[in-house]
Protein backbone atom coordinates (compact mmCIF):
# COMPACT_ATOMS: atom_id res chain seq x y z
CA UNK A 1 0.00 0.00 0.00
CA UNK A 2 1.29 3.43 -0.82
CA UNK A 3 0.25 6.78 0.58
CA UNK A 4 -1.48 7.81 -2.62
CA UNK A 5 -5.18 8.65 -2.14
CA UNK A 6 -5.90 6.79 -5.37
CA UNK A 7 -4.45 3.58 -3.89
CA UNK A 8 -6.70 3.92 -0.84
CA UNK A 9 -9.80 4.83 -2.82
CA UNK A 10 -12.86 2.60 -2.90
CA UNK A 11 -13.98 1.15 -6.20
CA UNK A 12 -17.66 1.29 -7.09
CA UNK A 13 -19.07 -1.17 -9.61
CA UNK A 14 -22.65 -1.77 -10.77
CA UNK A 15 -24.56 -4.87 -9.71
CA UNK A 16 -26.96 -6.68 -12.09
CA UNK A 17 -29.96 -5.57 -9.99
CA UNK A 18 -29.03 -1.88 -10.25
CA UNK A 19 -27.25 -1.78 -6.89
CA UNK A 20 -23.66 -0.73 -6.41
CA UNK A 21 -20.75 -2.67 -4.92
CA UNK A 22 -18.25 -0.59 -2.96
CA UNK A 23 -14.88 -2.24 -2.33
CA UNK A 24 -11.86 -0.89 -0.49
CA UNK A 25 -8.57 -2.77 -0.39
CA UNK A 26 -6.02 -1.80 2.24
CA UNK A 27 -2.88 -3.55 3.47
CA UNK A 28 -0.36 -3.29 6.30
CA UNK A 29 2.85 -5.08 7.31
CA UNK A 30 1.18 -5.93 10.65
CA UNK A 31 0.30 -9.53 11.55
CA UNK A 32 -3.26 -10.59 10.74
CA UNK A 33 -4.12 -10.94 14.46
CA UNK A 34 -3.14 -7.31 15.07
CA UNK A 35 -5.30 -6.06 12.20
CA UNK A 36 -8.19 -8.24 13.46
CA UNK A 37 -7.77 -6.68 16.90
CA UNK A 38 -7.88 -3.17 15.40
CA UNK A 39 -11.15 -4.14 13.67
CA UNK A 40 -12.85 -5.81 16.64
CA UNK A 41 -11.49 -4.72 20.04
CA UNK A 42 -13.32 -1.75 21.54
CA UNK A 43 -10.11 -0.45 23.12
CA UNK A 44 -8.81 0.08 19.59
CA UNK A 45 -11.96 0.67 17.54
CA UNK A 46 -12.93 3.63 19.72
CA UNK A 47 -9.93 5.51 18.27
CA UNK A 48 -11.04 5.21 14.66
CA UNK A 49 -14.72 4.31 14.38
CA UNK A 50 -16.62 3.49 17.58
CA UNK A 51 -17.60 0.74 19.97
CA UNK A 52 -19.82 -2.33 19.99
CA UNK A 53 -21.82 -3.50 23.01
CA UNK A 54 -23.48 -6.88 22.80
CA UNK A 55 -23.05 -10.53 22.04
CA UNK A 56 -19.89 -11.46 20.17
CA UNK A 57 -19.54 -14.15 17.51
CA UNK A 58 -21.71 -15.26 14.62
CA UNK A 59 -25.37 -14.45 15.28
CA UNK A 60 -24.54 -11.97 18.02
CA UNK A 61 -26.65 -8.84 18.33
CA UNK A 62 -25.86 -5.55 19.98
CA UNK A 63 -25.44 -1.83 19.54
CA UNK A 64 -22.76 -0.07 17.53
CA UNK A 65 -21.93 3.53 18.47
CA UNK A 66 -19.85 5.58 16.08
CA UNK A 67 -17.46 7.87 17.93
CA UNK A 68 -17.44 10.63 15.34
CA UNK A 69 -21.16 10.83 14.59
CA UNK A 70 -22.91 13.68 16.39
CA UNK A 71 -25.58 12.49 18.81
CA UNK A 72 -25.01 8.81 18.02
CA UNK A 73 -26.61 6.79 20.78
CA UNK A 74 -25.87 3.65 18.84
CA UNK A 75 -27.47 1.57 16.14
CA UNK A 76 -28.65 -2.03 16.39
CA UNK A 77 -26.32 -4.40 14.60
CA UNK A 78 -26.02 -8.15 14.00
CA UNK A 79 -22.81 -10.08 13.55
CA UNK A 80 -23.78 -12.31 10.62
CA UNK A 81 -20.43 -14.11 10.40
CA UNK A 82 -17.38 -14.04 12.63
CA UNK A 83 -14.39 -16.20 11.74
CA UNK A 84 -11.39 -14.74 13.60
CA UNK A 85 -9.02 -13.52 12.27
CA UNK A 86 -10.23 -13.82 8.69
CA UNK A 87 -13.85 -12.73 8.18
CA UNK A 88 -16.41 -10.46 9.80
CA UNK A 89 -19.83 -9.73 8.29
CA UNK A 90 -22.05 -7.09 9.90
CA UNK A 91 -25.67 -6.22 9.21
CA UNK A 92 -27.54 -3.08 10.23
CA UNK A 93 -31.37 -3.30 10.10
CA UNK A 94 -33.84 -0.81 8.60
CA UNK A 95 -33.66 2.02 7.86
CA UNK A 96 -30.00 1.46 6.86
CA UNK A 97 -30.22 -2.17 5.75
CA UNK A 98 -26.44 -2.19 5.40
CA UNK A 99 -24.33 -5.32 5.11
CA UNK A 100 -20.58 -4.90 5.40
CA UNK A 101 -18.06 -7.67 4.79
CA UNK A 102 -14.50 -7.46 6.11
CA UNK A 103 -12.11 -10.10 4.81
CA UNK A 104 -8.48 -10.42 5.90
CA UNK A 105 -5.80 -12.41 4.07
CA UNK A 106 -2.04 -12.58 4.21
CA UNK A 107 -0.19 -11.77 1.01
CA UNK A 108 3.55 -11.37 0.59
CA UNK A 109 4.18 -10.51 4.24
CA UNK A 110 1.25 -8.09 4.48
CA UNK A 111 -2.22 -8.34 5.92
CA UNK A 112 -4.79 -7.33 3.33
CA UNK A 113 -8.25 -6.07 4.22
CA UNK A 114 -11.00 -6.20 1.62
CA UNK A 115 -13.98 -4.14 2.77
CA UNK A 116 -17.16 -4.72 0.76
CA UNK A 117 -20.59 -3.13 0.94
CA UNK A 118 -23.36 -3.67 -1.59
CA UNK A 119 -25.89 -0.86 -1.72
CA UNK A 120 -29.35 -1.13 -3.30
CA UNK A 121 -28.78 1.86 -5.58
CA UNK A 122 -26.89 5.09 -6.02
CA UNK A 123 -28.77 7.19 -3.45
CA UNK A 124 -26.25 8.46 -0.91
CA UNK A 125 -23.41 6.48 -2.49
CA UNK A 126 -21.02 9.45 -2.57
CA UNK A 127 -21.48 10.20 1.13
CA UNK A 128 -21.31 6.54 2.13
CA UNK A 129 -18.12 5.90 0.14
CA UNK A 130 -16.50 9.09 1.42
CA UNK A 131 -17.44 8.15 4.98
CA UNK A 132 -16.01 4.65 4.77
CA UNK A 133 -12.84 6.03 3.18
CA UNK A 134 -12.48 8.45 6.11
CA UNK A 135 -13.02 5.71 8.69
CA UNK A 136 -10.59 3.35 6.95
CA UNK A 137 -7.98 6.12 6.93
CA UNK A 138 -8.60 6.25 10.69
CA UNK A 139 -7.98 2.49 10.89
CA UNK A 140 -4.73 3.06 9.02
CA UNK A 141 -3.71 5.66 11.61
CA UNK A 142 -4.59 3.22 14.42
CA UNK A 143 -2.40 0.51 12.89
CA UNK A 144 0.54 2.63 11.77
CA UNK A 145 0.60 5.40 14.35
CA UNK A 146 0.50 7.79 11.39
CA UNK A 147 -1.57 10.93 11.07
CA UNK A 148 -5.30 10.80 11.49
CA UNK A 149 -7.43 11.85 8.54
CA UNK A 150 -8.30 15.55 8.45
CA UNK A 151 -11.50 16.81 10.02
CA UNK A 152 -14.63 15.77 8.13
CA UNK A 153 -15.33 19.02 6.27
CA UNK A 154 -11.76 19.25 5.01
CA UNK A 155 -11.77 15.56 4.06
CA UNK A 156 -15.03 15.91 2.12
CA UNK A 157 -13.65 18.95 0.30
CA UNK A 158 -10.58 16.92 -0.72
CA UNK A 159 -12.11 13.53 -1.51
CA UNK A 160 -15.88 13.97 -1.75
CA UNK A 161 -15.76 14.90 -5.45
CA UNK A 162 -14.00 11.61 -6.21
CA UNK A 163 -17.04 9.64 -5.04
CA UNK A 164 -19.74 12.18 -5.94
CA UNK A 165 -18.41 14.31 -8.79
CA UNK A 166 -21.66 16.27 -8.98
CA UNK A 167 -21.39 17.33 -5.32
CA UNK A 168 -21.49 21.11 -5.10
Amino acid sequence: MTDSPDDRRGVVTPEPDGGRRLVFRRSWPDPIDDVWSALTDNERTVHWIGTYAGERGSGGTGTFSMTHEAGDEGMPMTIVECEPPRRLVLQWPEPLSWRVELDLTEEEGRTVLVFTQVLPGVDGLGDIATGWHWYLDGLDAELTGGPRPPEWDEFVAQLGPVYAPDRS
